[in-house]
């Protein structure tokens, strides 16, 4: 039997295992178990024999780059990013998956290059760094939305973005945001539960979006969501994100490949209501 699991702190709502229950048992011969590794950061260096002994296994807040001098090689996934979220325990190589997933929530919305998109990113944390990398990679118009308090942050990864790929990315406030967009996407725990009746940003800033993706997924339909939903915006939320990463490390692990229709189905099925 494969062993697998997920390392952070806290993990007491975490969806991983149902998830991976589900794609196991699309996986032809794959016999699996998928456990939570609740591990608090002064204990994590103690926790690293337990962590590779498995297989493989997930990381996540607030190991993700805690677990890189652990590991003896990056996948350019990892590298690209600066954080890992998967890792193979065969020749500990650190991968990230979460561009997949990323990448397929975008492409749900019919976005499929871009390629001239303009992009705006609501903060700049683990999520939205890649997803800002990621959109201005692709060639995005790309305007990376803060609080105050992360405009520091905000600036150095606009420099990065600079300095790895020639592009010019706005950085603002949530208070001054302007233009129009064809895809808004909120990495901010804003309208998350149990604060589901909260929302990051202004009606009048959303109504001024072609597309909204939400990172979130719990609950399934956010606030940003219902907003976006009622002057008739295409919307994507976390769901959707979490399980093709889900997919792709398990691709990692053991070669599995899934049926997008499949996934479609997990998604619909487990999404957190």
């Amino acid at each position: 039997m494969k062993r697998y699991g997920l390392a952070g702190y806290p993990l007491g709502h975490s969806m991983s295992p149902v998830i991976h229950q589900r794609l196991s048992a699309l996986e032809d011969g794959e016999d699996s178990r998928y456990r939570l590794l609740e591990i608090p950061p002064d204990r994590f260096d103690t926790s690293i024999k337990e962590m590779f002994e498995l297989d493989g296994f997930n990381i996540t807040i607030p190991h993700k780059l805690a677990i890189i001098p652990h590991l003896d090689r990056l996948d350019r996934s990892a590298e690209k990013y600066r954080a890992v979220n998967t890792v193979k325990c065969d020749g500990r190589i650190g991968y990230n998956t979460d561009v997949e997933g990323f990448r397929r929530s975008v492409e749900s919305l019919g976005i499929s290059s871009f390629a001239g998109t303009r992009v705006l990113i609501l903060g700049s944390g683990g999520t939205g760094r890649m997803a800002a990398i990621e959109s201005a990679s692709g060639g995005a118009e790309l305007t990376i939305a803060v609080r105050e308090s992360g405009l520091a942050k905000a600036e150095q990864l606009r420099g990065e973005i600079y300095t790895d790929t020639g592009k010019r990315v706005i950085i603002t406030t949530h208070g001054n945001i302007s233009g129009e967009f064809d895809l808004l996407v909120n990495t901010t725990p804003a309208g998350m539960y149990p604060d589901i009746n909260k929302c990051c940003i202004g009606e009048d800033i959303i109504k001024k979006c072609v597309n909204v993706f939400d990172v979130i997924y719990n609950p399934a339909e956010t606030m940003l969501m219902r907003i976006a939903r009622s002057h008739g915006i295409r919307v994507c939320g976390g769901m959707t994100m979490l399980v093709w990463q889900a997919a792709a490390a398990r691709t990692i692990w053991n070669g599995a490949r899934y049926n997008p229709d499949d996934i479609a189905a997990i998604i619909e099925s487990i999404g957190v209501k």
